[in-house]
């Protein structure tokens, strides 16, 4: 169900593939660049520790170029630790180094921040490039639903979270079938049955009625149940509102509506935001263009003056959005080619098809 929390996740999980976008593209010259990870309870004093051991191995290293690269990464760490007295609660990830720019330029860069939700992984890497693999355990979801399978023969009690599926305890019934047999004792059977059938299904702890999200009707039991009731739920598990919109155009009015609840955005989406400014009237204007259209001159300037239109601001139209969406979710390249998840979004489809959808209100 969608609550703050899950809208707060759903953003940071957001930002974090974009942030593993620009790491992963990031280049140094030698070993000038420092991937750091420390789990929750990690100490500061430890890894202090563990970076002066390396300088002082690193300033053994014979080639200058090399060795000057590796202690200035290592004295960038340096620095940055001395901003935490300890280590956040969810873990602290750290990326700091020289890398080089498109135009063959070095800069310095420092990234430096906790978790939002804890990472249980432990990393210390100096090389030319900034090693990214342990923040994909931030993108798995923990977003979990049980789910009991019940049938003649007995009872399955299941968790899924993402594509896990966990079978957490199961058991066996032998119950009555029903009696062939004729005369007074007829009745009897078909009571002790009856009463034995309605222990077993009928009396549902109350304490589970409030979290039912859907109940179902399977034609197996075991797993192969569970497997077909995750399939009957997807509507149920996904929350789908049944309001949205496709399209470029249909999407922006729906943001100018303050219409839009949930944003389902294609990471990849190269359009740019502009605000232009008409240079006689004045008049600010907003325009979201693709690179084909930012070649085109006559979109900077008035259809009917041809006066220009000063660009004021640009920026990345995902980095625009407006804070009134309430959950923002990118689609990966891996997220359109798993055939268990419901999404046909194909890699080259026009941003007006299928780039983005989203739930409105």
């Amino acid at each position: 169900m969608a609550d703050g929390h899950g809208t707060d996740k759903n953003i940071e999980m957001w930002k974090i593939k974009k942030l593993i976008k620009a790491l992963e593209s990031a280049r140094g010259n030698g070993a000038s660049m420092i991937s750091l990870i420390m789990p929750p309870r990690d100490q500061i004093s430890r890894v202090t520790k563990m970076l002066g051991d390396e300088f002082g191995t690193a300033s053994n290293i014979k080639s200058r170029v090399n060795r000057q690269s590796v202690l200035a990464a290592i004295t960038s760490a340096q620095q940055r630790l001395k901003l935490y007295n300890k280590v956040p609660p969810n873990g602290l990830v750290l990326y700091t180094g020289t890398i080089v720019t498109e135009d063959g330029k070095e800069k310095k860069v420092t990234i430096d921040f906790e978790p939002f939700k804890p990472i249980n992984v432990s990393l210390y890497l100096c090389d030319n490039k900034f090693h990214t693999g342990a923040l994909n355990e931030l993108l798995e979801s923990d977003d979990k639903f049980g789910f009991i399978v019940m049938d003649g023969n007995g009872t399955l009690f299941d968790t899924l979270s993402g594509n896990t599926r966990e079978v957490l305890h199961k058991f066996t019934v032998d119950l009555p079938k029903k009696h062939g047999r004729g005369g007074q004792s007829a009745l009897r059977f078909a009571r002790l049955r009856m009463e034995k059938w309605h222990n077993y299904s009928d009396m549902f702890d109350p304490r589970l009625q409030a979290k039912i999200l859907n109940i179902v009707d399977v034609s197996y039991g075991g797993e192969n149940g569970f497997n077909q009731a995750i399939e009957l739920s997807a509507e149920i598990l996904s929350n789908d509102t049944g309001k949205y919109v496709f399209g470029e155009d249909d999407t922006l009015k729906a943001l100018e509506m303050g219409a839009v609840e949930i944003l389902t955005v294609w990471e990849n989406l190269e359009i740019n935001r502009y605000v232009l400014k008409h240079s006689t009237t004045g008049e600010i204007i907003i325009k979201h263009l693709s690179k084909e259209q930012e070649a085109d001159q006559s979109n900077f300037r008035d259809p009917e003056t041809s006066a220009e239109l000063e660009v004021q601001e640009k920026c990345r139209y995902s980095n625009g959005l407006p804070t009134s969406i309430s959950a923002l979710v990118a689609l990966s390249n891996s997220s359109r080619t798993n055939p268990k998840k419901d999404h046909s979004f194909a890699e080259g489809s026009v941003v007006s098809e299928a780039s983005y959808a989203i739930s409105l209100t």
